[in-house]
């Protein structure tokens, strides 16, 4: 599974879920991403451990914070994150369910 996402705190924002206790993973900063000022990350995920619903809330809780700073011009700031499952599936979280994300994480 692949994570991306975008904003001028990426890099952090990635550091943050890859330290989610169940995710393995890993991220790379591609070159031809960032464009405009805008910085994207990709996390890989190879693993999650303690089930899918236990790291679907986790997720939730990551954006939730991240987009909830969108009003605090202080906060770290991403502007776009997007799952994409083994399948090849597509899910923004921005407006995403808990289901939602935990049925990517199942597939």
């Amino acid at each position: 599974m692949k994570i991306e996402i975008q904003g001028q705190d990426a890099v952090k924002a990635t550091e943050e879920l890859l330290a989610i206790e169940g995710l393995e993973g890993s991220y790379e900063t591609p070159d031809e991403v960032e464009r405009e000022g805008t910085l994207a990350t990709i996390a890989t995920i190879v693993g999650i451990v303690g089930g899918s619903l236990t790291i679907a809330e986790k997720l939730y809780q990551w954006n939730n914070k991240y987009q909830k700073s969108l009003h605090n011009p202080t906060a770290p700031r991403i502007e776009r994150v997007l799952i994409v499952g083994n399948n090849n599936r597509r899910l923004l979280l921005k407006d995403a369910t808990l289901e939602q994300i935990k049925e990517i994480l199942e597939d």
